[in-house]
Order: C-alpha cells, then sequence, then structure tokens
C-alpha cells in the first residue's frame, strides 16, 4: 500500500520542485484530517442507532467497515472514534506546547530556574507515560476531562527540552548581550528577542506532540481507564472488538486500528513536511 501511494505521488507531484511538494503534501494530508473531523461531528447520535438485524455484517458496500455486535455501522463509529481523538489530541496537545513554553523561558530566568526545570523535565521522563496518563486522569474522574488533562500533563517534557536548549543558544547571540548592557528586563529579552524565534520549533514541536497524544489517549481507553464506555473512541472499539475476534469478526479491530494508524502517520507526514519547509537547505528549492 505504502509503495503505491509513493508512486502515486512521484507522478501527482512531477514537475513540481521540493517547496511546492512539500506544501502539496502538507495541504493534501492537513485536508484528509480536516475531513475527518468534520465528518465525525456531521454523523449525529442516531446515526449509530441498532440494528439487532443486522449484527456482525461483513463489510460490504453499503457498510464498508462491516457492522458491530449491536448492528451498528463500524465506518460511522470509526470516522466517529477518529473526530474524538484528534480532537483530544488538539486540546491536550495546545497545553503542553503552553507549559513547555512557560518552563522554557522560566529556565532562561537564571541557573536556579533552569536546573529546576531540568530536574522537573527528568522527573517526569523517568515515569512511563501511560501509567502517569492513567493516574492522572482517574485522579480527576476520568472521562475526557481526564484524559486530556492526563495527556496534557505528560507530553510537555519533549518540547520543553527543545525550548530550553533553543533558549541556551540563543542566549549567546551578541544582540540577547546589548539588551542587558542597555538594562532590558529578562522578560523583555524573553519576550521581545527569545519567544519569536522559538515559534518555528513550537509549531513543529506541537504537530509532532498530536501523534503521541492520540496513540496514549487510545491506549488509556483501550485500558478501560480513559473515555467512558458509552462514547465513541477507537480504544472502547479496538478493546470490545477482542471479545468477537477468536469467532472471526476481523474487521470489528482491522479498519479502526488500521484509521487510526493513517492518522497517526498523517500527523507524522506533516511534521515531517513542516520540517524540510523550516531547514534553510530546502527552504528555497
Amino acid at each position: 500500500m505504502s509503495t503505491a501511494v509513493i508512486t502515486v505521488n512521484k507522478g501527482v507531484f512531477r514537475g513540481f520542485n521540493l517547496r511546492q511538494k512539500t506544501l502539496l503534501i502538507i495541504g493534501f494530508t492537513s485536508l484528509l484530517l480536516l475531513a475527518i473531523v468534520i465528518s465525525s461531528v456531521g454523523f449525529g447520535d442516531e446515526s449509530l442507532h441498532t440494528n439487532f438485524g443486522s449484527k456482525n455484517l461483513n463489510p460490504s458496500p453499503e457498510h464498508p467497515f462491516g457492522t458491530d455486535w449491536m448492528g451498528r455501522d463500524m465506518f460511522i463509529r470509526t470516522l466517529k472514534g477518529l473526530g474524538s481523538s484528534i480532537l483530544i489530541g488538539a486540546f491536550a496537545s495546545t497545553i503542553s506546547t503552553i507549559l513547555a513554553i512557560i518552563l522554557g523561558l522560566l529556565s532562561s530566568a537564571g541557573k536556579i530556574a533552569d536546573s529546576f526545570i531540568a530536574w522537573l523535565v527528568d522527573l517526569f521522563l523517568s515515569i512511563p507515560h501511560l501509567l502517569l496518563i492513567i493516574l492522572i486522569s482517574i485522579g480527576f474522574g476520568g472521562g475526557a476531562t481526564g484524559v486530556i488533562i492526563g495527556v496534557a500533563l505528560t507530553h510537555w517534557t519533549g518540547l520543553t527540552r527543545v525550548v530550553r536548549a533553543e533558549i541556551k543558544q540563543l542566549k549567546t547571540q551578541e544582540y540577547i548581550h546589548i539588551s542587558r548592557n542597555l538594562g532590558k528586563s529578562k522578560w523583555w529579552i524573553a519576550t521581545k528577542h527569545i519567544l519569536p524565534h522559538l515559534i518555528p520549533q513550537i509549531l513543529l514541536g506541537t504537530i509532532l506532540m498530536f501523534p503521541h497524544a492520540i496513540l496514549h489517549e487510545a491506549s488509556a481507553t483501550f485500558l478501560g481507564f480513559g473515555l467512558s464506555p458509552h462514547e465513541p473512541a477507537i480504544g472502547i472499539i479496538l478493546s470490545e472488538s477482542m471479545k468477537y475476534l477468536s469467532a472471526g469478526y476481523w474487521w470489528l479491530a482491522f479498519f479502526p486500528g488500521l484509521s487510526l494508524l493513517i492518522v497517526v502517520l498523517a500527523f507524522d507526514m506533516i511534521g515531517e513536511n513542516l520540517g524540510k519547509l523550516m531547514d534553510p537547505k530546502n527552504a528555497h528549492e
């Protein structure tokens, strides 16, 4: 499948330079993800009505992903689950990014603050993400709110490290020393000189955070510590399908799992191509 996609992409993008190809890939992938979210919102709860007369049907033109043990259309369930995962990932990644920016800027306040931020990052990295997400989610009552907070409070570490390292490099620049000599405060330097230079790294780090957030949300939900069973979620769909795989109902897990993988790879593709655009070597090709 991946070989076919690459072959098609080469044919479609022939005649474009590297920058145009990269922009087209980002645009196409973003439209795909946006279409999933819009479709998931467009289907109301009535679209998931039960129909025991058509339960456990094989994939067909009428039901592309088949139906489950309650006669619900698996294509619609999968779309709604993917939409929920993307929205949860968006909220969690935004909160994590804000935390990373704040902590990264605080690290520039002095050696004590920098040491504390470094210790805090190492502390959170020493605990397995999934375990910490489950504990935080339970502490906040579970459900979508608990999962969002759990994912948000565990995914800021990588971006904080990037921001902290970039700030250390920027602080050695001559214009920073000039601002200090002119009497500018640390906060003024951080917001006027340092923060604008961090925007590309922050944007890229936020997008690359999405796949991890989505997978961890699905994992926590799969284990029963995430979204409630009545909510549409890929983790719940996959968890429920485990009971029916031995009976030969393979489509209950195959299509939702494949769809989740495609969404995760789509975010990775966007992040990878944005990285190419931000690379000075490729920016003007």
